[in-house]
């Protein structure tokens, strides 16, 4: 809208109220404002002697002028605490550097109460340079005060609940690594003429992993052995390789033909889990050795479903894998193909089955290469001949060495026929 150049009735009133707030402020007097001002002002001889004092800081201490101007001395205000802070720190550094600020104090307030208080000192001095006074500054402190036992609490709690889940978080690892080493073997029986060596390795504690293996006779000649992986992770696939464990036990006992065993195993997994809207499967190897007491070699017959091939480890310093291509993963099909492979150990042979934990490791500073089957295949040509122990614990390194690289849970089995004494 345009001005047309008449005297605006409102600007009039704005004139007004400024005119009456200038004119409150030119007749607040200098000792007016002293007084009433917001915070706390006293100024003191240079023995502490209380010379002068607002009415703020006398209402905040309860206390009349009377009782104080000449009567008290600065230090007198203070808890007995911060009389001895006064004597020991405030006074000295005063002295020292002619100011002080910003010093946390508490006053005594008539009655006993106490009252916290930030107190700010300054040294005057005269012509000639010789202290003269001393004038204090002082802030009530209550809010803020409040404010930081606040935030004092609210730390606290924070800490108590980042102390109460780190311990809930121990006793569930707990409880997983007791659930988890219940659905492997607590030891491996003893297989003459054959060593055995076993690892479990848990890419996380906070989780159940579904690899699983096992050793175990078939009978008085002949020793089982299966290794493998349930798809997934935590409880549901826990139940998953507890399930196949006892399975291709129980499958072994009556038929300990390779083939026969994973076909039960298929068959329990699918009619368990399909139509359940959480289908499970897993990968295995399974196998059957038989020691020869007199040549002491070792025959290995197995089959494979859908898992990665074993790796044979000779005497001579050589490796290579057991080829089984073509296998299906268990539990898919109603009916399965599963492909079998044989070979023999002999003495200072070994033969290793590892789940893809340990190929699918991620390496390098980026961790986006995987470590794949030629880096395993030379790795185990570099350790074969030794023991499956020695192999085992040179995996158990390599494993450790991953790191954050590792994502998945791996499981290592070697089964040997040892090499003769010298």
């Amino acid at each position: 809208m345009c001005r047309t150049g008449q005297p605006d009735p409102h600007d009039a009133g704005d004139e007004q109220t400024s005119d009456a707030a200038f004119a409150a402020l030119l007749e607040d007097s200098a000792e007016e404002l002293y007084e009433s001002a917001p915070c706390g002002y006293l100024s003191t001889l240079m023995d502490g002697t209380i010379a002068k004092v607002n009415t703020t800081l006398l209402g905040w201490l309860g206390l009349e002028r009377a009782a104080v101007v000449g009567r008290m001395r600065f230090p007198d205000l203070l808890t007995v605490g911060g009389k001895l802070y006064h004597e020991t720190h405030f006074a000295p550094l005063l002295r020292m550097q002619g100011e002080i600020g910003g010093i946390a104090l508490e006053v005594k307030r008539a009655g006993g109460a106490r009252m916290p208080v930030l107190v700010s000192s300054v040294v005057k001095h005269g012509d000639a340079g010789e202290p003269l006074l001393i004038r204090t500054t002082v802030f009530d402190a209550r809010d803020r005060r409040a404010y930081e036992e606040e935030l004092l609490r609210g730390r606290k709690a924070a800490e108590e609940a980042r102390k109460q889940a780190e311990a809930d978080r121990a006793r569930l690892q707990e409880a997983l690594a007791v659930l988890q080493q219940s659905l492997l073997p607590a030891t491996l029986p003893p297989v003459p003429g054959v060593e055995t060596a076993a690892h479990y390795h848990t890419a996380s504690p906070d989780r159940l992993g579904g690899d699983f293996y096992d050793v175990f006779p078939v009978d008085g000649k002949r020793f089982a052995f299966f290794l493998g992986d349930v798809c997934g992770k935590g409880p549901q696939a826990a139940a998953v390789t507890s399930l196949t464990r006892y399975t291709l036990r129980a499958a072994a006992l009556h038929d300990p033909d390779p083939v026969s065993a994973l076909s039960t195993l298929n068959k329990v997994l699918h009619e368990r889990y399909t139509g359940s809207g959480d289908p499970r499967y897993c990968t295995a190897v399974f196998g059957t050795l038989e020691p020869d007491p007199v040549t002491g070699q070792v025959a290995i017959h197995l089959a494979s479903g859908g898992h990665p091939p074993v790796l044979v480890l000779r005497a001579d310093g050589t490796a290579d894998f057991l080829p089984t291509p073509g296998g299906l993963l268990v539990g898919v099909l109603p009916s399965a193909r599963f492909v079998t492979a044989t070979t023999c150990l002999a003495p200072g042979d070994t033969l290793l089955l590892y789940t893809d934990g340990l190929t699918e490791a991620r390496t390098g500073q980026d961790r986006t290469s995987l470590y794949g089957d030629e880096a395993l295949l030379a790795f185990a040509a570099r350790h074969a001949g030794k023991s499956p122990t020695d192999v085992i614990q040179a995996l158990t390194d390599l494993l450790d060495g991953f790191g954050a690289g590792l994502d998945d849970d791996t499981a290592l089995l070697a089964l040997g026929a040892p090499a003769p004494t010298l």
